[in-house]
């Protein structure tokens, strides 16, 4: 393996400016200060563009990126690349964000359940064919996303997924697509890169592999997610290894991390794990603070892979991304505010991708501010309380609404 150089050598000269975005009343530039790149904005619209630039700017002064490219830098997996045409659509949705109409900049799609730990073998889910699975994607373009990812379960175990990645236009969005390693070959990770993809997504939940394996519910499954990591490395694919963060795991997590940099991946992203209900063990304040400790001073060292950290990202950054930033589809075609709550706000079978968004958007839970994502907050828990002992998920949340 030769992973890509990860240093700043390469950036763009000193002095030279890139016009990313120009709109009525609003200019953004990308220019090198001499240490680092910087996001600079002109026009009667700057002020609304402020404080996310402000953020990044920080975020590109003070971290080492995922990967550095020719003149490109790809700031992290979950980011598209800076300079290019993704980007330019993630400053103009925050740019809307910022006068007040919130995109779903990321939208999760589901593929396959079959094979997971929660669906077993045999399993048949009543999957979307392709045709709806394209004209998902094109409406989810059309709302201003600029990441698509392929999620949950192994995406991989569907045959079609070479193909939908490909079909996603990479002039508006990046396509990255999560993978247990479950089927993955050499051809896997050469059709993968021939297809666009942004950035595979390994995940490993412990350095331990019978406690992976036990996780996964499958004998191997340890083995075959390190050798995917390998073969995409190899691919010349941008690699990520993934974990969730519990409270079962957290004391791991710096094992983890040195497993990242053995196995030479790009980034490695820590996500906190989501209870599914009130009573759930969850990651706990003191937790956080432990992550964003980690976060900070792995991304402040020139060496080793980056981290990403959805407790930085949502919590400090952004605020949590469910039904603000960030719409999920199931394999069924369910549409919710992100994997994780329970709940339908409608189906992909039945109405457009945007009429399904704005119902979301004009739910009063999803109109405010929030640092915790849903299914760590008390106040959304109270909608999952809620639902009837035994009812089929993801359940219509219009009911829980009426009570």
């Amino acid at each position: 393996m030769t992973p890509e150089k990860n240093n700043l050598q390469e950036m763009p000269s000193a002095g030279k400016k890139i016009e990313l975005l120009s709109v009525p009343g609003l200019s953004v530039n990308l220019q090198h200060s001499g240490k680092a790149l910087e996001l600079a904005a002109s026009g009667t619209l700057k002020a609304a563009c402020s404080p996310i630039l402000k953020k990044m700017n920080a975020r590109l002064r003070e971290e080492k990126p995922a990967l550095v490219q020719g003149d490109r830098v790809i700031a992290s997996a979950w980011l598209p690349p800076i300079p290019g045409p993704a980007f330019k659509r993630l400053l103009f949705a925050e740019m809307q964000i910022a006068l007040g109409k919130y995109v779903p900049e990321t939208v999760s799609i589901e593929l396959t359940r079959q094979n997971s730990a929660r669906y077993p073998p045999g399993t048949v889910a009543d999957e979307l064919d392709v045709k709806t699975l394209k004209r998902v994607i094109d409406e989810a373009l059309d709302l201003g996303a600029f990441i698509i990812t392929f999620t949950e379960n192994d995406p991989l175990l569907r045959d079609e997924v070479f193909e939908l990645i490909e079909y996603v236009d990479k002039t508006r969005a990046i396509v990255n697509c999560s993978t247990w390693g479950t089927d993955f070959s050499k051809e896997t990770a050469l059709r993968l890169k021939e297809a666009g993809l942004h950035a595979l997504m390994a995940g490993i939940y412990s350095t331990d592999p019978e406690e992976h394996d036990t996780a996964r519910k499958s004998a191997g499954a340890y083995e075959k997610a390190v050798s995917a990591i390998k073969l995409g490395l190899d691919a010349g694919l941008m690699v990520a290894m993934t974990t969730h963060a519990s409270p079962s795991n957290m004391q791991e997590l710096p094992a983890l991390y040195a497993l990242a940099a053995e196995l030479g991946v790009q980034e490695f992203s820590v996500w906190e794990a989501m209870p599914k209900t009130r009573d759930e063990p969850a990651v706990t304040d003191e937790d956080r603070k432990t992550i964003l400790e980690m976060y900070h001073r792995i991304n402040s060292d020139p060496k080793g892979p980056r981290m990403f950290a959805n407790t930085y990202f949502e919590g400090q950054m952004l605020g949590a991304m469910a039904g603000r930033r960030w719409m999920h589809v199931t394999a069924e075609g369910d549409v919710k505010p992100s994997p994780y709550p329970p709940f339908s706000f409608g189906n992909v079978k039945e109405e457009t991708l945007k009429d399904i968004w704005q119902r979301i958007r004009n739910c009063p839970y999803f109109q405010r501010q929030k640092s915790l994502s849903p299914m760590h907050d008390p106040e959304f828990l109270k909608f999952v309380d809620r639902i009837p002992p035994g009812a089929k998920l993801p359940y219509p949340f219009e009911e829980v609404c009426r009570n």
